[in-house]
């Protein structure tokens, strides 16, 4: 958050110069208002730019079988030009490189997920998916693994069967 408020400082030194230079061009021709309004432009158009290339910027960076399950992108009436293109303001990743099975569940996995937004710290949970069942638990708090390798304490929640992250995770 520090480097891109450094930045959009910068961009808008950057602008308020080109402007700067523009009015030195036109022989000192231009308003005065033209250069604090160029740089407020430049200082804006920074932001929206990172708003933007956030996602790309930080999926990129995600380690080989840490894979996107799903995107939430968001519009605002405070930002109007979400309107017309929503950016993605948070997702959820799924490590299917370390997903485990149990032989004697082979319809069940468990995975760790990821959860990454905008102005958030990244969270990780783990997380077991009956691929059968179409149904997952989180396993926080209070889960145990009992005969078999069956969950015990675990309370699980039903998931539509298109659900992307039940998708990414059970192959499907």
């Amino acid at each position: 958050m520090f480097v891109e408020l450094i930045a959009t400082v910068f961009a808008g030194i950057a602008c308020a110069g080109v402007a700067l230079l523009l009015n030195m061009v036109t022989g000192r021709r231009l308003p005065k208002w033209v250069m604090p309004v160029v740089a407020g432009l430049g200082m804006i158009g920074m932001t929206i730019s990172n708003e933007y290339t956030w996602f790309d910027r930080t999926a990129e960076r995600l380690p080989d079988g840490v894979n996107i399950a799903m995107k939430i992108e968001e519009q605002s009436w405070i930002r109007p030009w979400t309107q017309v293109w929503p950016y993605t303001k948070r997702f959820v990743a799924a490590d299917t490189a370390t997903t485990r099975t149990n032989a004697d569940l082979p319809d069940q996995r468990l995975t760790d997920l990821y959860f990454f937004g905008r102005w958030s710290p990244v969270t990780q949970a783990p997380m077991l998916f009956d691929c059968a069942g179409a149904r997952s638990a989180i396993l926080i708090d209070g889960a145990d693994f009992g005969e078999g390798g069956r969950v015990a304490n675990a309370e699980w929640e039903a998931m539509p069967a298109d659900d992307p992250i039940l998708k990414l995770v059970c192959g499907g």
